[in-house]
């Protein structure tokens, strides 16, 4: 079958590899000059004038992101020297918190939960007993519960130092907003699923050089095609096929951010049969609906500056008179950056640039103790959607061959980089069985 893909992020070249894979021909149209999408890397400049590549938002994968992974290896990203593996750690810079072992799943979140820094019997106790019974009730709950609603019985340091911040990085949405479905999904795939899979996967590379740019030359090597600088602003229905760009494909996966997606299928409804006009509107009423987080990252550097190990967790909150609103700072001299140059993340971020920045390079002072300069803040307004209980995600099926795909349509995961690349292969399964299907 030869199928267009419209968008060059994680989903769209995702969706190209495991299409070129299952003997399809894929043609990607992008309208930008370079791809990426979201997770892609930014050319800046040191406050010394070096130049320095960044990325559009610091990434963070664990080890549970089995079909990444298995990506990047059939793309021929070496992963060893892609990522930084490590245990899961969510330490702070004072010690305390929490630190795995490199033993199997779930030995790791045991030991690491006894073993806890700072926490007391009280503490360990009643994550163990609370975790214990998501195990036995299969990680399942109620879809109109929030995280901190299923976090009742824990104390308050677990609840600060360990639920809040992996649900604000997992989810991008605070616990007292979060779904606790799909944070029980997170934590069933990652503390209690495979081995490794509560390992942290640190990037080596930028966002870009660790899978778009590696697709995007497999891809060629493979007979498919790249088109940049093209943007695709509808499709036309012809019978079973469509027509993209005046060229005629079997189908077409949408895989572009839920706005782009929006404004292109409403754009078909103009010469549309009545059946699929109607199935683009509840599609897009569905999509239109979704609110977004914001993430952002600030870029700071000091000559020498170092973090004792290559992430740490800080200690964050909203307090109006001395707010510390980064949830995680990163040493990219240990990820293979400049020394001194390093990343704080802000999950679920409020506020303008200049005032976030100021707040964070205070944050940093006060407790990591460095006086840092800013490099470049920036603020992805629409990161991700807002992952509350009961939320109607959009499906991918649209009409037989139009399929959509991002980590915003409907799934079990968050909106992560493994959200995107499974999207991206169901659609494609989803395309590759009508070809098999009986007449």
């Amino acid at each position: 079958m030869k199928i267009a893909i419209i968008g060059a992020g994680w989903a769209g070249m995702a969706a190209a590899v495991e299409a070129t894979q299952a003997g399809h021909q894929a043609i990607v149209f992008e309208a930008a000059h370079a791809i990426g999408g979201r997770a892609r890397a930014v050319n800046s400049t040191l406050p010394d004038g070096t130049p320095v590549t960044l990325d559009n938002g610091q990434h963070i994968l664990i080890g549970a992101y089995s079909e990444t992974l298995r990506l990047l290896r059939r793309v021929g990203v070496p992963q060893d020297k892609a990522l930084l593996r490590q245990p899961m750690t969510l330490q702070f810079p004072d010690g305390l918190g929490l630190r795995f072992p490199a033993w199997p799943a779930p030995l790791d979140a045991l030991a690491g939960i006894l073993s806890a820094r700072g926490w007391g019997v009280a503490d360990k106790w009643s994550l163990l007993r609370v975790a214990t019974g998501w195990q036995v009730r299969g990680f399942q709950c109620a879809a109109s519960l929030s995280v901190s609603q299923l976090c009742q019985g824990l104390s308050r340091r677990v609840m600060t130092e360990l639920i809040e911040p992996l649900c604000v990085s997992a989810l991008n949405t605070p616990a007292e907003r979060a779904s606790a479905q799909v944070f029980l999904r997170v934590m069933q795939d990652s503390l209690f699923g495979a081995p490794g899979g509560s390992n942290l996967l640190l990037p080596r590379l930028d966002l870009s050089a660790l899978f778009p740019d590696a697709a995007a030359r497999w891809l060629t090597e493979q007979g498919g095609q790249l088109r940049l600088a093209t943007r695709v602003d509808s499709v036309l229905q012809l019978g079973a096929q469509w027509q993209v760009q005046g060229e005629v494909f079997d189908a077409v996966i949408f895989a572009t951010s839920a706005s782009e997606a929006v404004r292109a299928l409403e754009n078909i409804t103009q010469e549309a049969p009545d059946s699929l006009a109607n199935n683009i509107y509840d599609w897009t009423r569905i999509t239109r609906a979704l609110q977004f987080e914001a993430i952002s990252t600030v870029y700071a550097w000091g000559p020498g500056a170092a973090l004792p190990q290559p992430m740490l967790t800080l200690r964050s909150h909203t307090d109006p008179i001395r707010p510390a609103p980064a949830q995680f700072a990163f040493d990219r001299g240990q990820l293979g950056g400049p020394r001194g140059l390093l990343a704080f993340v802000v999950s679920a971020s409020k506020g303008d640039r200049e005032a976030l920045q100021a707040q964070v390079l205070v944050q940093a002072e006060q407790q990591l103790g460095l006086r840092l300069h800013a490099v470049q803040t920036i603020v992805e307004k629409r990161a991700t959607f807002a992952c509350t209980p009961g939320l109607q995600r959009p499906t991918q099926h649209i009409a037989p061959g139009l399929m959509v795909c991002g980590d915003y349509v409907a799934g079990p995961y968050p909106a992560t980089l493994e959200g995107a690349v499974r999207s991206a292969m169901t659609a494609v399964q989803a395309i590759t069985l009508t070809q098999h299907a009986p007449a």
